[in-house]
C-alpha cells in the first residue's frame, strides 16, 4: 500500500463484539500504510446493528463521498445489509471505483452491486474479526494484500478427494444463506452475468441438511445447472444429533456429487474460520483441480495495481 491509500471502516450490518478493541485494528491498518477513515461511531450503534438503518446507510454514503477513500471495509457481518438494499445507490458505488471488502452478510452487497451494475467487489476480511483480534492471521493477510495489489490473484489449496476439473468462468458466490435469500429479488444477478460461472459457498451454524437443501433450491431455481463448478468453503459450527443416523457432511457431499450436474470441490479456506482467502467477486476465473489439490486464478478485477 502507498502512504496515501485510503480505507474506510463502516458497519453496514452488525455492531462489533467489543468496541474497546477497535483502536488495535486501526493501528494495524495504519502500520500497513493505510490512511484510515472510521465512520462507525459506538454511540450510534442500535440494537444488534452498527447503527440505525439511516445511520448505517449514512456511513456508506460518507465513505462514497470521500475522494480520499480507495477501499471500503465492513466492520463485520452478522445481519443488516438486507434492510438497506433498496436504499443503496449502487450506480454511485460502482462509479466511485472504490473496492468493497467483506463476506458473510456482506454477500448481499456483493450480489446487489453485481446485479444492478455488473461491478465487482472483494469477498475478504472484515475489520473487527480480522484486524482487531489478538493477532492477525498470516494467510488472511497475505491473500488480501496480494489480491489488493493485483493485477492477478491465485488461490492454491492442497486437498485430496476432489474431481479432476479444468474450467473457466466468472467467479461468484458467498454465504449460502444470503445467496438463497436473494433469489427472486432484484439483487440476484441475472443469468447472463453469472452464466458458466464458478460458484463458491460458505456458511456457519447451518447443519449439512440445510446446506443440501439450499443448494437444491439453487439447482431447482435454474442457477446451479448453468454453472461450471461448485467450490465449497468452510461449513462450520453446526451440531449433529442422534436423529441424523449417519447423515453428516460427508454423506451430504456424496449426495451432492451424485445429484448436481456440475463438479463439486471442497477444501477452499474461506468462511467463518480464523483463516480465509480473498476472492474477487465477479472476476474471470480459471479453476484447475487434480488429485493433489486445486488452483483458482483470478483476473480482470479492480485492484490498487490498476
Amino acid at each position: 500500500m502507498t502512504k496515501h491509500t485510503g480505507i474506510a471502516i463502516i458497519a453496514p450490518g452488525g455492531r462489533p463484539p467489543d468496541d474497546a478493541r477497535l483502536p488495535i485494528g486501526l493501528e494495524r491498518l495504519r502500520a500497513r500504510g493505510f490512511v484510515v477513515h472510521n465512520y462507525y461511531e459506538p454511540d450510534g450503534a442500535f440494537q444488534r446493528f452498527g447503527g440505525t438503518d439511516d445511520g448505517r446507510l449514512a456511513q456508506l454514503k460518507a465513505a462514497l463521498a470521500d475522494p480520499a477513500i480507495d477501499v471500503i471495509m465492513a466492520m463485520r457481518g452478522s445481519y443488516g445489509l438486507t434492510r438497506l438494499l433498496p436504499r443503496i445507490d449502487f450506480d454511485a458505488l460502482a462509479a466511485s471505483g472504490k473496492i468493497v471488502v467483506g463476506f458473510s452478510d456482506v454477500t448481499a452487497l456483493h450480489m446487489g452491486l453485481m446485479a444492478k451494475t455488473g461491478a465487482m467487489s472483494y469477498a475478504g476480511p472484515m475489520f473487527a474479526g480480522d484486524f482487531c483480534g489478538d493477532a492477525e492471521d498470516a494467510l488472511t493477510m497475505h491473500s488480501f494484500f496480494t489480491c489488493l495489489a493485483g493485477p492477478t490473484h491465485t488461490i492454491v489449496e492442497q486437498v485430496s478427494g476432489n474431481p479432476t476439473v479444468a474450467v473457466d468462468g466468472p467467479v461468484w458466490g458467498g454465504n449460502l444463506a444470503m445467496l438463497v435469500s436473494l433469489l427472486g429479488t432484484p439483487y440476484f444477478p441475472a443469468l447472463p452475468l453469472i452464466d458458466g460461472g464458478i460458484v463458491y459457498i460458505e456458511d456457519v451454524n447451518e447443519h449439512p441438511y440445510r446446506i443440501e437443501r439450499m443448494l437444491l433450491q439453487l439447482l431447482q431455481a435454474g442457477i446451479l445447472g448453468c454453472q461450471r463448478a461448485l467450490v465449497i468453503g468452510e461449513v462450520s459450527a453446526y451440531r449433529l444429533s442422534p436423529a441424523d443416523q449417519g447423515y453428516d457432511f460427508d454423506a451430504m457431499l456424496a449426495y451432492l456429487r451424485a445429484t448436481l450436474p456440475i463438479p463439486v470441490l471442497t477444501g477452499l479456506r474461506f468462511g467463518h474460520s480464523a483463516s480465509r482467502v480473498t476472492i474477487p467477486f465477479g472476476a474471470a476465473g480459471r479453476l484447475r483441480s487434480d488429485e493433489q489439490g486445486f488452483s483458482l486464478t483470478l483476473d480482470g478485477y479492480p485492484s490498487l495495481g490498476r
